[in-house]
């Protein structure tokens, strides 16, 4: 049995923020990672978008930290060369009814601190996006975009340079509350046992799992998994569009809305499907229903102008029908566990949030940490 300081369970941008903020404030830490490189699910499976904080409930944690997450990812892509771009989003009312609703959204932001929208008219809207068909619409200038394989190697970079070490191809068996410490148990080609003093598990879609694989952790702290779907389709053609461009949002998520990567190319989604599983399988007859939801904010998409991008499964721990659930970050002051910090339900704006969601785990694992 090896002993070490700290346990980073899952290598995808939240896992590596986590590890580079312990690594930088001088823990010994290892990143188990059960895959075969850095941010193959969720990380990478998403619209690389660098939110601003409008969407989410007032005093929750994924207002509070998108918002700190925002500011601290532009200062941080600045200060380590990540490519992004600043290029702002429109969140268009296509009708008389979504009008209040724009009115409200905006409200909702400014009571979460993000006190740089823009309400706009129909024409204004247009000045900015010909294309566009809207009635009036919110200009978020604090929106963006970001390379997200860039910025985990960035993070991954920091990392190791303050000594972390990755293991990759290290799936995580079980964990075991003891006197000594956390006994983690993993798997793989190169099977071991680490006793570590503190274990965040930012497993993603496995933390659930991981969680209630950790003996000593009672079942009311392994909050229930669900796998909402969502596809991406790209524009066949090059795009008449500068900025991105949302619909107001639907249950389950933001509504198909129009992104750009940094080459400028366009691209819609994600959708909302519930499934039982982990599956990334594109399946192109969802298009069908793109094609109607695009052409209320975009009449001109021309036909056969879709052709299939990829998917994202967003890891839910709160089901179809119900409130959405807000990010949960438990440390020992939520389970009664020195040392343990899990994390839960980090879908968007996890990416954004990152670097924030870091920082706070770090505050929690310093209330029960375990030492020595």
């Amino acid at each position: 049995m090896e002993q070490v300081d700290c346990v980073v369970i899952g290598g995808g941008v939240v896992g590596l923020a986590v590890a580079r903020a312990l690594a930088q404030a001088g823990r010994e830490v290892v990143i188990l990672e059960a895959e075969a490189a850095i941010g193959t699910g969720t990380s990478s499976r998403n619209s690389e978008a660098i939110h601003a904080g409008i969407y989410y409930p007032q005093g929750s944690l994924k207002a509070r930290l998108c918002v700190a997450g925002r500011d601290a990812l532009y200062a941080f892509c600045d200060s380590h060369g990540v490519p992004y771009r600043r290029c702002g989003k429109l969140i268009v009312a296509t009708d008389e009814s979504q009008l209040a609703g724009l009115d409200a959204l905006q409200a909702h932001a400014i009571a979460n601190g993000v006190n740089d929208l823009q309400r706009l008219d129909g024409d204004e809207v247009k000045a900015l996006e010909p294309q566009l068909n809207a009635l009036a619409g919110l200009l978020s200038p604090s929106t963006g975009i970001v390379d997200s394989h860039g910025l985990m190697l960035a993070l991954q970079g920091d990392a190791e340079a303050a000594g972390a070490l990755l293991a990759l191809h290290a799936p995580v068996a079980s964990i075991e509350v003891t006197d000594a410490g956390l006994c983690v148990e993993v798997g793989g080609e190169t099977p071991m046992t680490l006793l570590a003093s503190g274990v965040i598990n930012c497993a993603g879609h496995v933390a659930p799992e991981i969680a209630a694989r950790t003996a000593g952790l009672t079942a009311e702290s392994v909050p229930p998994r669900y796998f909402a779907k969502g596809s991406y389709f790209s524009l066949a053609a090059a795009t008449p569009f500068r900025h991105l461009v949302y619909p107001l949002p639907e249950p389950g998520g933001l509504g198909v809305h129009l992104t750009l990567d940094l080459g400028g190319q366009a691209r819609f989604g994600p959708d909302v499907e519930w499934v039982e599983r982990l599956d990334y399988t594109m399946n192109e007859s969802r298009a069908d229903g793109f094609y109607a939801a695009i052409r209320r904010y975009w009449p001109g998409l021309p036909d056969g102008a879709l052709q299939p991008a990829y998917t994202g499964i967003r890891p839910k721990i709160s089901g179809p029908g119900e409130p959405t659930a807000d990010f949960r970050i438990d440390g020992p002051a939520e389970h009664g566990i020195a040392g343990l910090v899990n994390l839960f339900g980090i879908e968007s704006p996890g990416l954004t949030a990152a670097l924030a969601i870091a920082d706070e785990v770090c505050q929690r694992l310093a209330q029960g940490a375990r030492i020595g």
